[in-house]
């Protein structure tokens, strides 16, 4: 009880500073507590229909309500859900699509996720919220050992690849070290599942109804610095963007820079400071999948295949000769929230090393966050900003 009143203590400050229900701060604390980036929506897409201005928070709640729509058998869960959510992401989707569609769970992660397993095995969809990505540690070993694996352990017999798991995600200002994790790359490491990551409310919208539909459980961590900061006009209607395939959103000659989530928005100020104070010029990767990740857009230097590779129900992207970014720059920075030893830009780096070593005209960076629990009163010390950004940049051209 003790536990589940710190939790709630800790919600209701976030959701309090989050959403409006203290006082204005003053100019002082309003600066002091500045983002550290500023957001960069994307031109509004044009090829599915109608569009509405949404942050993404709304946008995600888009997505569920068309997947509720779509799908019959489609569930809604986890803690609070039933009345929105601790960041409004599912209002109004009990009222409309009844209570047992939508509805909470009680305070334990592992039997969100063991549950959702069972609903997903029976063959219904199942939607599952962990209230925070830093709670998602309970149901680690239902993730790792029972979800990951159903498929395979069965022979494919049964699987519970109906299953997407909802989490959000990364540093918020005032999260401290239990609401600021950035926890993509305990993941990584486990075969059998799917991790993704957007930027923006567009893309939020479009790789979650992917995930919702794709046939392997997958994990989508949503970046709640951006749910009221992010906004942009988004479809109305359902619209897919693909997994497992990142996006190079800036095209450049003298570095590569790769991000996911929010840490996009800071690169995107990084480039423009180094093309106007030092007349370099990146490319901009938002890498969006983190598990299985697009090697190709990245670094790799491969022949012609004219088929898709099918591993179990993975559907890897057709090879082609198209965006060799490391080969091409010589040059690779990596940038996340989350701690430098063992973080995901380890993997990249590693596997940039192995396929494009001759190419390298400098050292891999990597900018991120300290091996230390996520401060409070030290965030802004502490994560990766446009500052020690640009400075590993200068760094790599200097070299």
């Amino acid at each position: 009880m003790a536990a589940m009143g710190l939790r709630r203590a800790a919600v209701a400050a976030l959701e309090g500073g989050l959403l409006g229900r203290v006082p204005a701060p003053s100019a002082t604390a309003a600066r002091r507590h500045a983002a550290h980036f500023t957001f960069q929506p994307d031109p509004a897409p044009s090829a599915h229909g109608q569009t509405q201005k949404m942050n993404l928070f709304q946008s995600v709640t888009s997505a569920l309500d068309n997947a509720l729509a779509k799908d019959p058998t489609a569930v809604i869960f986890g803690e609070d859900v039933a009345f929105g959510g601790v960041f409004r992401c599912t209002v109004g989707l009990r009222d409309k699509y009844g209570k047992d569609r939508v509805f909470n769970t009680p305070l334990c992660e592992q039997g969100i996720v063991g549950f959702g397993i069972g609903v997903a095995v029976t063959g219904a969809t199942a939607i599952a919220e962990i209230q925070f990505a830093d709670y998602i540690f309970p149901a680690f070993d239902q993730i790792v050992n029972e979800a990951a694996k159903y498929r395979y352990r069965s022979g494919d017999l049964f699987n519970c690849g109906s299953l997407t798991i909802r989490a959000p995600w990364g540093c918020v200002g005032h999260g401290a070290l239990y609401h600021s994790q950035s926890p993509e790359a305990f993941f990584a490491h486990c075969p059998g599942i799917k991790v993704v990551i957007p930027r923006s409310p567009v893309q939020a919208k479009g790789l979650l109804l992917s995930c919702i539909e794709d046939k392997n459980p997958c994990i989508f961590f949503e970046p709640k610095i951006l749910y009221r900061a992010a906004v942009e006009q988004v479809p109305v209607e359902p619209y897919y963007i693909p997994l497992s395939q990142a996006e190079v959103l800036q095209e450049g000659s003298d570095v590569t820079m790769v991000a996911w989530g929010t840490q996009v928005h800071v690169i995107k100020e990084v480039a423009a400071m180094a093309q106007e104070k030092l007349g370099v010029s990146c490319e901009i990767i938002d890498l969006k999948t983190i598990l299985p990740w697009d090697t190709e857009t990245v670094c790799k230097v491969h022949m012609p295949v004219f088929s898709i590779v099918t591993i179990t129900a993975y559907s890897l992207p057709k090879v082609d000769f198209s965006c060799l970014s490391v080969v091409k720059t010589g040059r690779l920075l990596i940038s996340h929230e989350a701690p430098l030893t063992g973080g995901f830009a380890a993997e990249i780096s590693s596997t940039v090393q192995e396929e494009c070593f001759l190419n390298l005209e400098a050292p891999i960076s990597r900018v991120c966050g300290y091996d230390t629990p996520f401060p409070h009163i030290f965030e802004p010390f502490y994560i990766p900003d446009k500052w020690k950004c640009y400075d590993a940049l200068r760094q790599m051209i200097n070299y």
